[in-house]
């Protein structure tokens, strides 16, 4: 007898103690054995999203047909899909940050897609800023800085923003125009305007800010009003609001740390911080002082 026995009997067996592994029988007694194909998951590519036929922002219409225009905002709009970790966390963010600004415009009158631009030039973190060099019309980046500014704060900066909006509004008929100017700066843009002896936007030849930031926004608009279209997020997935209160602090000592402050207030030095931009130093001097804290953390010094 063969030291393996029946070669038959033993392919047999082979195969149904494996019928995973997709054995067959080919019929003469041997077994050919087929393993599983790993298939890799199918690239998503870029150009399965398309931008609608039809776009507005703040109640205008975008001129898709005209072609120069359409390229100029698909661009942006792949840019912010290819850079796909920034946007998603930029789309959580505006379920903390959209509610605030939302209520903001609603109050001042002006439309809700303006928040779109707060969402571009802030990215949306715990507080906003979009400070501005006076008299010029210029915006004026935001750095890290060691010196107090309390227009870091989100209510002030906001209106900040929305009161320049609303004058250059006033002087260039639509918003378009409007936010170039808020970009480029009013006198360089009606320099502009006059000597390309045009009247509209999307026929002006600027600086590659001013030319991709309206684009820009417009593709925020799409992107980030749909995040479960086109980042696989869902109303749950966004970051909550923080619910925040307004304490009054008296500090009688020359200056108090944060970390003793943030102790009385029953929250934490770096939380403090976080709700509180506007302090830009590690301690309060003497005086009054009025912080926000977490809703839940709410406790009279």
């Amino acid at each position: 007898m063969s030291l393996f026995g029946d070669r038959t009997a033993f392919s047999h067996s082979l195969a149904k103690a494996a019928p995973s592994l997709g054995a067959q029988d080919v019929g003469d007694g041997q077994l050919i054995v087929i393993p599983e194909v790993q298939r890799e998951p199918r690239t998503r590519f870029l150009s399965t999203f398309q931008l609608p036929e039809h776009l507005t922002f703040a109640g205008q219409s975008v001129p898709l047909d005209n072609w120069q225009v359409r390229e100029r905002i698909e661009y942006e709009f792949y840019q912010f899909l290819a850079d796909e970790g920034q946007s998603v966390i930029l789309a959580k963010r505006s379920g903390r940050c959209f509610p605030q600004f939302e209520l903001q415009l609603a109050a001042a009158g002006l439309h809700d897609d303006l928040k779109y631009l707060l969402l571009l030039d802030n990215k949306c973190p715990n507080t906003v800023s979009v400070p501005y060099q006076s008299g010029t019309g210029r915006r004026r980046h935001a750095r890290a800085s060691t010196a107090p500014l309390n227009r870091r704060q989100v209510e002030l900066s906001v209106e900040t923003t929305m009161a320049r909006l609303t004058a250059v509004r006033a002087k260039t008929a639509d918003w378009f125009l409007a936010v170039a100017a808020y970009i480029g700066g009013e006198d360089h843009l009606q320099r502009a305007l006059a000597e390309q002896k045009i009247g509209e936007y999307w026929k002006l030849s600027a600086s590659r800010e001013v030319m991709r930031y309206v684009p820009r926004l417009i593709a925020a608009k799409e992107i980030y009003s749909h995040p479960d279209r086109y980042l696989g997020l869902a109303k749950e997935d966004l970051y909550a609001p923080v619910e925040t209160e307004t304490v009054i602090v008296q500090v009688t000592e020359p200056k108090r740390h944060l970390a003793a402050v943030a102790n009385d207030l029953g929250t934490y030095y770096l939380e403090l911080k976080l709700l509180n931009p506007h302090i830009a130093h590690d301690s309060l001097p003497r005086g009054t002082h009025t912080l926000k804290v977490a809703k839940q953390r709410a406790v009279v010094p």
